[in-house]
């Protein structure tokens, strides 16, 4: 798990590019917020979180599985990492941030979607 990347994985930076290209400015990684999320756009205040579907057991989603080998400590690490989601979640909605988050099952499939996506958010901030 130490090969595990948590800044700059594929998936955020494909975001990034997108989010540069359609005329956003960010900040990454706010250290400052709860949950260091990975892109911060201050304008608007908004973050965005880019969750890998397996670590952060994407509903519905292919990639979400639980390994079948040490079973009860992927359950438990995966189940405690959701939580932690929700908690950075609430915890950021009440600062009064809004929270986006973007999955790599989506990045992965269209990128653009995941651009309006985002820009429809920001138009009703």
């Amino acid at each position: 798990m130490s090969r595990v990347r948590g800044k700059d994985t594929t998936p955020e930076r494909i975001v990034r590019s997108a989010l540069h290209l359609a005329g956003y400015r960010f900040r990454l990684h706010g250290a400052d917020l709860p949950g260091k999320p990975d892109i911060v756009l201050p304008k608007h205040h908004t973050v965005i979180f880019v969750n890998g579907c397996f670590w952060h057991q994407h509903p519905g989603c292919r990639k979400a599985t639980v390994p079948k080998h040490n079973n009860r400590f992927w359950q438990r690490k995966l189940k405690r990492t959701a939580q932690r989601d929700q908690q950075n979640k609430a915890k950021l909605l009440r600062l009064g941030w809004k929270v986006i988050t973007l999955w790599e099952c989506q990045i992965g499939n269209s990128i653009d979607s995941c651009i309006i996506h985002v820009t429809k958010c920001l138009r009703h901030v």
